[in-house]
């Protein structure tokens, strides 16, 4: 997905949000502002959104001295979303559809994103989702796919929603995978925003039902041309890819794998681009 206009107000709303939460004075706020003001003349529209979220929060991290200026906030993301794993785990044992309900609670769990320009309450958004449906919702193919594949590529995306795709892995595991397939998990290669790296997937229990490798990208999203040789290869051989956020949606949306996308779409211009409101959850299958 290329970048618009629209993207641009929104990649200096990032910028300021991410400043004040790593604790910047105005003044530092400021000269953040003008860093990604200087570098916008160069990015390409091109480009994908990710690219720019990376160039964005590489001047973040210089101005706030810091290397994962969310580490606070994912340690408590981690920590909430773990204390509500038994009762997410509950619901999906429970349901008529377990592979429906963990999708469900998966795909909620991704409105844990400090990138994204609104607040949000995790449990409350968890409890809603249980009773409301998909905007776009292919989950005959989903399952379908599944049931056939040996080896399965998944793409996670925040700390803390982590949590909750751990839920919809193991009821892969449980009943739709073929007993011998391949789970091999990935994230991001070092902090940026919330997103996920090899310590959140290990806190939140990941390395105990999948294999835990990293994309080798730093930018908030799956942008293949910076991820490692070793990635690259899991991502053209896989049976089947799950692709979890919004950021991976957009830097991965055209291409020609076969691809699940799971995500809240979380502004308009995305929204648009699949045809659905803001906040609305996504279930997408390739093509």
């Amino acid at each position: 997905m290329k970048t618009y206009l629209d993207c641009i107000p929104c990649f200096f709303t990032q910028a300021l949000n991410a400043a004040r939460l790593a604790g910047a004075d105005a003044a530092v706020q400021k000269d953040i502002l003008d860093r990604v003001a200087a570098a916008m003349p160069a990015f390409s529209l091109t480009e994908t959104p990710p690219a720019m979220g990376k160039v964005i929060h590489d001047i973040i991290k210089v101005a706030v001295g810091s290397a994962d200026p969310y580490r606070a906030v994912k340690d408590e993301s981690n920590r909430y979303a773990l204390s509500l794993y038994p009762a997410m785990e509950k619901a999906v044992l429970k349901s008529d559809d377990p592979l429906m309900t963990a999708l469900t609670v998966a795909i909620a769990g991704n409105i844990i994103d400090y990138g994204a320009p609104s607040g949000f309450d995790i449990r409350a958004e968890l409890d809603r989702a249980l009773d409301t449906g998909f905007a776009v919702c292919d989950y005959a193919p989903f399952a379908a796919r599944a049931k056939g594949t040996r080896s399965l590529l998944y793409l996670g995306d925040n700390a803390g929603e982590v949590v909750f795709d751990r839920l919809l892995i193991e009821e892969l595991r449980r009943d739709v995978l073929p007993k011998d397939a391949a789970v091999t998990f990935a994230v991001r290669e070092a902090p940026i925003i919330n997103d996920a790296t090899v310590e959140d997937a290990r806190a939140c229990g990941i390395d105990g039902i999948a294999t835990l490798i990293s994309s080798g990208c730093e930018a908030p999203g799956t942008i293949l041309g910076e991820c490692t040789e070793r990635f690259r290869e899991l991502f053209e051989c896989a049976d089947m890819i799950i692709s979890k956020g919004q950021g991976n949606f957009e830097s991965l949306d055209a291409g020609d794998r076969p691809v699940f996308f799971l995500l809240r779409a979380k502004c308009p211009v995305v929204a648009e681009h699949l045809g659905c409101g803001v906040g609305d959850m996504i279930l997408k299958a390739p093509g």
